[in-house]
């Protein structure tokens, strides 16, 4: 049965081993041999990242053609609007395309690590957070996707891909899953069996006890 690593991705790490100009990558957090990231996450996101040694696994994954939805939570410049949740609902026009319809709502303040370095912060200018769920992968689908309704995405993480989440999970921190996969099944199922936790006990509380809530 192939296997995934779980992956939290910290702010500023590329979602590769290696970098000639000295930045952060995976090789920094990720002992295992053999893996590769199943898809991307940009330098300047965080959270999850899945990486897995099974080729076929890896392309299923990361192929937008199977339409694996990916839950993101933004934290936006200004007071997200009912307008604008509304089109980022029925699609965006972008450069590249319109946009699929996505599942927006507004959501409380989650209670998420304290990122380093903070978001930049204005006096007198809010901020908000929402949940944005799509099923495709434009370049910075998402941060372009709220700017173009007019509140730019100050903090970006990606909380699940299809049924995996990064609940528990600290920033740095992995752990190791079992997939069964049915014979002929082609995406994989949501049933999952955890194999080794690579952290404490503490580090696999839910995210309203992972962290001081962000500003």
């Amino acid at each position: 049965m192939p296997e995934i690593i779980i992956f939290n991705k910290p702010f500023q790490v590329l979602t590769q081993f290696t970098d000639n100009e000295g930045r952060a990558t995976l090789a920094d957090f990720v002992k295992d041999k053999g893996v590769y990231a199943a898809g991307r996450l940009d330098y300047d996101s965080e959270g999850l990242l899945i990486l897995t040694s099974d080729g076929q696994l890896q392309h299923q994954l990361a192929n937008p053609k199977f339409k694996m939805e990916k839950t993101y939570w933004a934290q936006v410049e200004g007071e997200i609007t009912d307008s604008a949740l509304q089109q980022l609902q029925h699609g965006v026009e972008l450069k590249d395309g319109m946009t699929r319809p996505a599942k927006a709502k507004k959501i409380p303040n989650p209670a998420v690590w304290q990122r380093t370095p903070p978001i930049r912060e204005r006096k007198n200018q809010p901020t908000s957070w929402l949940e944005l769920k799509i099923s495709e992968g434009k370049n910075r689908q998402v941060r372009r996707m709220t700017a173009a309704v007019g509140f730019p995405t100050l903090r970006l993480i990606r909380v699940a891909i299809g049924p995996w989440q990064i609940d528990g999970l600290e920033s740095g921190a992995s752990r190791k899953l079992t997939i069964n996969l049915p014979a002929g099944q082609k995406t994989p199922p949501a049933n999952q069996r955890n194999t080794r936790a690579k952290h404490s006990s503490r580090q696999r509380n839910r995210f309203n006890k992972a962290g001081k809530r962000s500003s």
